[in-house]
């Protein structure tokens, strides 16, 4: 009996070994180099190119059903980011094992990134705590927005000045290419537009807003900003399987999509050759030249779906220009660019947080934007009496071209801009308008929250939103 009774012990020892050894999969790497982890960071961060964006921001509309984007019935977004920062995190651990600092620098500048994105989409989130379940921390608390966003400005400069010391290579960097002066001036640039997003807390102590704008602008040496399109956080995609532009050969994009009516009527308006690059001419009008603005057309984003999916039926209507589903390289998706700053800089100027004419910065922005398409004769366009600054209503103007230039790039920049300042007016006035009129202000908060987290999130909800969770609830960001 006992030599039986030892036999099958033998056996279950062998099997649970057998088991664990299961349970590691020899050919699973558990350590990566830290530039591997870049190179994949950078493919997430820059890719910025958005249909639901380019919908809820008046650039685009839809036409096989009743688009939540386009008629603002907003419901709930997800905690995807969390997911970068992750990564974001195993670089940091990676790059600290292999000693090399460069990557933990860099880091910062993602941190930064990725949770402004969220932050910007919810209000207050999960930050001091966050991504922290390998310790244990399962349920993290909600961080208030005005503490996250002194952290994210703290954190940005400490990573422009540790980089403009750092000796070390950037390797896997497929954006610049390792050079940092590059990176040091999106640190910078990038460091402006979170402040101009905080336009509204500019007699907030804590923050500094304009005192911290000024420091980057007036010292060059020390905080570099972009100078030119060469400088732009731009992903370049090239015709290889993964690699392509995101919008390549997408049928849904071809069949489904219409130019937004207002958009192309300011561009008429405008005579902007833009409008030639974005868009295709009406069927009904494809004889005419397209260099001819009455080829163009667009339906109206509020509008009912069956208007416009009969105006679109009738040939009225502009699809996308083929280039964006047709062409597998097509343009580069930028993070952030050399026009947007330029705009960003105007605005400041419109608003006396820096001295240069606000003329000066607003027209290089639409020359900055016309460039990345192609257009260098930009000075009869900028000539026009249209295009001419107003002194009573600069910012509308700087947010009308600023509008234009981010068309279908940059993810949802144009509209957190529009939420933020009022400009551009998005139509809100078709019979098709959901949501009692209203554009929203937020996303509701993840589903899964309310089960993994609940105590944490309703303590977050209640101490933002007198109205509990709401898309038309006002952060404290835009208050």
């Amino acid at each position: 009996m006992k030599k039986y009774i030892l036999i099958l012990s033998l056996l279950i020892l062998a099997s649970c070994s057998q088991v664990e050894d299961l349970q590691d999969d020899p050919n699973r790497a558990t350590q990566v180099s830290p530039d591997l982890l870049l190179t994949n960071i950078e493919t997430s961060a820059f890719n910025t190119v958005s249909l639901n964006a380019a919908l809820a921001s008046r650039q685009l509309t839809f036409t096989d059903g009743t688009d939540p984007y386009q008629y603002y019935n907003w419901q709930r977004a997800g905690f995807g980011n969390y997911d970068n920062l992750k990564q974001v995190q195993k670089m940091v651990e990676e790059s600290k094992r292999s000693d090399i600092e460069v990557y933990q620098i860099l880091a910062k500048f993602f941190n930064a990134y990725y949770t402004v994105e969220l932050t910007r989409v919810f209000g207050d989130v999960p930050f001091s705590e966050a991504v922290q379940a390998e310790d244990g921390l399962y349920m993290p608390v909600y961080d208030n927005q005005e503490s996250i966003y002194k952290a994210i400005l703290d954190s940005l400069k400490s990573a422009s000045l540790e980089l403009a010391q750092n000796d070390e290579a950037i390797r896997g960097d497929i954006i610049y290419g390792g050079d940092k002066l590059k990176w040091h001036k999106l640190i910078n640039s990038y460091s402006l537009r979170v402040l101009m997003s905080l336009s509204k807390k500019t007699t907030n102590p804590n923050l500094e807003v304009i005192t911290r704008f000024n420091e980057i602008v007036n010292n060059p040496g020390q905080y570099p900003i972009f100078e030119s399109n060469a400088d732009n956080a731009a992903l370049v995609y090239v015709d290889i399987q993964n690699n392509r532009y995101p919008l390549f050969n997408s049928n849904s994009l071809q069949t489904a999509y219409y130019m937004e009516q207002s958009f192309v009527e300011r561009l008429q308006n405008f005579e902007d050759p833009r409008l030639f690059t974005f868009a295709d001419k009406k069927p009904n009008a494809s004889a005419a030249a397209d260099s001819d603005f009455t080829a163009y057309g667009g339906l109206y984003g509020s509008a009912p779906l069956s208007d416009n999916g009969a105006k679109a039926v009738s040939g009225e209507a502009s699809r996308i220009n083929p280039r964006y589903y047709n062409t597998p390289t097509n343009e580069p998706s930028l993070l952030m660019g050399y026009a947007e700053l330029q705009f960003t800089l105007a605005e400041a100027a419109a608003r006396g947080w820096v001295t240069t004419p606000t003329e000066t910065y607003y027209k290089a922005g639409i020359e900055a934007s016309m460039n990345y398409y192609g257009i260098t004769n930009t000075a009869a366009y900028l000539a026009k009496p249209g295009i001419q600054l107003q002194s009573n209503n600069d910012v509308a103007s700087i947010l009308t071209q600023k509008h234009i230039a981010l068309f279908l790039n940059t993810g949802w920049q144009i509209f957190y801009d529009q939420r933020r300042t009022g400009f551009p007016e998005f139509n809100v006035d078709g019979g098709g308008i959901l949501n009692n009129g209203l554009i929203p202000k937020r996303f509701m908060y993840p589903q899964n929250e309310t089960v993994n987290n609940p105590t944490n999130l309703n303590d977050a909800i209640n101490r933002q939103f007198s109205n509990g969770d709401n898309i038309n609830e006002v952060m404290w960001l835009i208050e």
